[in-house]
């Protein structure tokens, strides 16, 4: 989710750490009042921070997750999801995309764009 929207879909980021609570995630970092706030990585020659939605540990591995719905910038979106994959699999961790339906045609969409259609989104 880009920063922006952030504010605007607080609800679906705390249900999102909900539902990862109850499958057995522990240690979670998220954008939000009450958690740990994730790192934050900044792109060279650019302004922008990249942080992602939500961190969290199960099994002594870290995930990154990162909530998907409609979006005004995809583009800065794309970054941000390719960023995040490139970062994950360079450490062994994991990338997981969280989404809810109404979202999932343009997660899909998305997902393909970029070519991470082996990605399966976490539906919500």
């Amino acid at each position: 989710m880009v920063n922006v929207e952030k504010s605007e879909n607080q609800a679906f980021l705390e249900k999102s750490i909900h539902h990862l609570e109850a499958t057995g995630f522990e240690d979670i970092k998220a954008d939000m009042e009450g958690y740990e706030t994730p790192k934050s990585y900044i792109r060279k020659g650019h302004d922008a921070k990249i942080t992602p939605d939500i961190v969290a540990l199960k099994n002594g591995r870290k995930y990154y997750f990162e909530i998907s719905l409609k979006s005004s910038k995809p583009r800065l979106l794309k970054t941000k999801w390719l960023f995040l994959d490139t970062l994950s699999r360079m450490n062994s961790n994991r990338f997981r995309i969280i989404t809810t339906r109404g979202h999932y045609k343009f997660t899909d969409t998305m997902l393909e764009d970029i070519n991470l259609s082996n990605k399966e989104p976490i539906k919500i």
